[in-house]
């Protein structure tokens, strides 16, 4: 089994919160990769790339509620390529600042939404970090991705 950590960022905080993620979580899996969303597609899923791996989709949300542009290009993809998903296992670590309810974490929530759309299964609760208030995301998200992952691999499918 390994980890695939696709990041979505803007300023950088996201790419951060993953690689603490990566650290963090080194001792549960061998092979736990950061990516980039820069230039990927919907074929990031192919089910014959995706035996044995898990995702972890890390992103920001910027503007109005949007998902970054170095991840627009995948999000769109989700859409204008669709394919049944039902192989893929994710989770959501999503980024925000609560001082816009009506968009809070909206970058996370859109992948999640557009994922389950398409049958792939998300473990557990989304996490959702919000910059008004004064705790850092990498310390916070590699915690509680230890924990998404320490459930994930409990509840993995035999091979």
């Amino acid at each position: 089994m390994k980890l695939k950590i696709l990041v979505g960022t803007v300023t950088g905080t996201a790419l951060s919160v993953a690689q603490a993620v990566q650290l963090h979580c080194a001792e549960l899996l061998q092979v736990v990769d950061v990516v980039p969303m820069d230039s990927l597609d919907i074929s990031v899923f192919d089910a014959a790339k995706t035996e044995e791996t898990l995702y972890l989709i890390c992103t920001a949300t910027c503007g109005t509620g949007d998902v970054p542009d170095n991840a627009r290009a995948l999000y769109d993809s989700l859409d204008s390529q669709p394919q049944y998903l039902g192989h893929v296992r994710y989770g959501v670590m999503a980024l925000g600042d609560s001082s816009y309810p009506d968009t809070f974490c909206f970058g996370g929530k859109k992948f999640d939404e557009r994922l389950q759309d398409l049958g792939a299964q998300r473990i557990g609760d989304l996490w959702c970090h919000d910059a008004s208030n004064s705790t850092t995301p990498e310390a916070q998200g590699a915690e509680w991705a230890h924990q998404w992952l320490t459930a994930a691999l409990a509840s993995a499918p035999a091979s």
